[in-house]
C-alpha cells in the first residue's frame, strides 16, 4: 500500500525516497550509529548502497524503508524499515533504525515505534512484530524492551560482523494477542 505515511505528534514518517539520502548520509557520518550495526556506515558508499538497495527491495515487498522527520523543524533526522516480510506468515520486523544522535533518548524512536506497530496490528494485521538487536548493544536491547517486546532469546553466532567478530542476536517480538497493552503502555510512556 504505497506510499505509506505515518504522522505522530513528534515525527513523521514517509516512504525513503532519494531526495533524503544526503541529509541521512551527513547523519551517517556519527560514529556512535554503527558501533554494533553490521556496517560502518560513515562510509559514504556503503550507506548510500544500503538506501539504494532498501529502496530497490520495496519494489519487492521485501521491505518497506521509512525516512523519518521531526515534525517541529521538517528535518530528515534518521531511518527505519519494515524487514523480513513474511505476507503468508502475516509477520515482519522493524529495524534498520537510525537516529541522528542527538535525538537518542528524547522519546521520538518510542513514538516512531508506536507509529510503526500501530500500522502493522490495526491496518496490516500482522500476528507476529520482531526486533533484533546485537546482544552487546544494551541500549537498543533495552529501548526494545521499553517499548514492551518481549525477549525471546539469542541466536548465538548469528552473524559474523566486518571486523570478523561473531555477532550474538537478541531476539524479541510483540504478537497480537499483546498489542492492546502494549499501546496502552507505550502511548503512557510517550506522554
Amino acid at each position: 500500500m504505497h506510499p505509506v505515511e505515518l504522522t505522530g505528534t513528534k515525527v513523521k514518517l514517509i516512504p525513503l525516497e532519494q531526495s533524503h539520502f544526503a541529509a541521512l548520509v551527513h547523519i551517517a557520518a556519527h560514529n556512535s550509529i554503527w558501533e554494533y550495526m553490521g556496517f560502518d556506515g560513515t562510509d559514504k558508499d556503503r550507506v548510500l548502497l544500503h538506501l539504494y538497495s532498501s529502496i530497490i527491495a520495496r519494489k519487492t515487498n521485501l521491505q518497506y524503508p521509512f525516512t523519518i522527520i521531526d515534525i517541529n523543524t521538517n528535518d530528515v533526522i534518521g531511518s527505519t524499515m519494515f524487514h523480513n516480510i513474511s505476507i503468508e506468515n502475516r509477520k515482519l520486523e522493524i529495524g534498520w533504525t537510525w537516529l541522528n544522535p542527538h535525538f537518542w533518548r528524547t522519546g521520538l524512536n518510542r513514538e516512531c515505534k508506536l507509529l510503526l506497530l500501530s500500522y502493522c496490528f490495526e491496518t496490516l494485521k500482522t500476528l507476529r512484530v520482531q526486533f533484533q538487536a546485537n546482544e552487546q548493544n544494551k541500549r537498543s536491547c533495552k529501548a526494545i524492551l521499553g517499548i514492551g517486546a518481549q525477549f525471546e532469546g539469542i541466536i548465538r553466532n548469528d552473524r559474523i560482523r566486518e571486523n570478523g567478530q561473531f555477532r550474538n542476536t537478541a531476539m524479541f517480538s510483540i504478537i497480537d494477542s499483546e498489542w492492546s497493552d502494549v499501546k496502552k503502555k507505550l502511548i503512557e510512556s510517550i506522554h
